[in-house]
């Protein structure tokens, strides 16, 4: 067979003018989507957290820096300006220190056992049958949507010193006497009751959102470790938790978060006037403020919580967008 007559590959056809065109346009329109597109879609909701959020925030940080009681408020006095006064009398105030040391003792307390009691819940959820597992999710959505204040006045009814169920029903215990008990002469036993509000509030948020997570440790894993002689504690800790950890990340931050800015169930539970062994630094700065009506050190320690909590907030947004670079 000559050279001539041998079969050859087909030449390559090469892109026409419209389908050039077309690429072209399509290259723009997604550089266009992913670069002003999300902003100008996010534009109205930036703006109403900057209007909702941005002005007060400002405005506590402005006034932090000034001298504002009942004179200046309803006898249209300026306020005087004191530089870091403000900032010096907080750091200068052993109060300052204690109810600095008393808020992170009650967070670490209170997210610690909410984690693990609500990681124990998440697991005892994937043992359980599908129906039982529905109820269980049902009576836990209905004690996440149970408003703060409410659940406060509850528990502090059960532990109510004249009329309280729980006194009832210790002092039904032989050689027990709890009648007319106030759990709240003690601290640490009122700070009991206060921690076990918090983490049955935060335990279904917990375990709804771990039990999600689980469904996705692929069970030949588990199955795996098991052939190989791993016991069940062994295979949670080798294999579950390591896949969970990222969501245990995400979950530990927020509660961080929310719990350290403790201020409804102290409150409550206290009538509105938290004696000096129950103040956290919400409710010092409020009780500051509007109790002993001097605005400008409440703001300022307003402020001083927003900074110590920035810390935790940037640990959760790089959290956030580590996970979004995995995905």
């Amino acid at each position: 067979m000559s050279v001539v007559d041998s079969p050859s590959a087909p030449p390559a056809q090469q892109p026409t003018a419209p389908d050039q065109a077309d690429g072209t346009r399509l290259k723009r329109r997604s550089a266009t989507s992913g670069g002003l597109a999300p902003l100008v879609l996010t534009l109205p909701a930036l703006l109403l957290l900057a209007g909702l959020l941005g002005y007060p925030l400002v405005r506590m940080v402005v006034l932090s820096f000034q001298s504002m009681g009942l004179r200046q408020l309803f006898g249209n006095l300026p306020p005087d300006n004191v530089g870091f006064a403000n900032y010096v009398k907080i750091f200068t105030n052993q109060t300052f220190y204690e109810v600095v040391a008393r808020t992170v003792t009650f967070t670490v307390v209170s997210v610690l056992l909410t984690v693990v009691l609500g990681l124990g819940v998440a697991l005892l959820m994937r043992r359980v049958a599908p129906s039982i597992r529905i109820v269980m999710i049902i009576a836990m959505m209905f004690v996440w949507a149970m408003p703060q204040l409410v659940a406060t006045q509850t528990f502090r009814w059960l532990v109510d010193s004249d009329f309280g169920v729980l006194n009832y029903l210790i002092d039904l215990l032989p050689g027990v006497d709890f009648a007319n008990h106030s759990w709240f002469a003690d601290p640490i036993q009122g700070w009991t009751v206060i921690t076990s509000i918090v983490v049955w509030a935060g335990i279904p948020f917990i375990a709804i959102t771990l039990n999600a997570g689980l469904t996705q440790v692929p069970k030949e894993l588990l199955e795996a470790a098991t052939v190989d002689g791993a016991s069940t504690w062994q295979a949670l800790l080798k294999v579950t938790l390591p896949i969970l950890k990222p969501l245990l990340v995400i979950v530990t931050t927020l509660s961080v978060i929310w719990n350290f800015g403790l201020f409804t169930q102290v409150w409550g539970v206290r009538n509105g006037r938290p004696e000096e062994d129950y103040q956290v630094l919400a409710t010092w700065s409020y009780s500051t403020a509007f109790q002993n009506n001097n605005y400008g050190m409440g703001s300022a320690i307003a402020v001083v919580t927003v900074l110590l909590l920035l810390g935790v907030t940037a640990f959760y947004m790089r959290q956030m967008f580590r996970i979004g670079d995995v995905d």
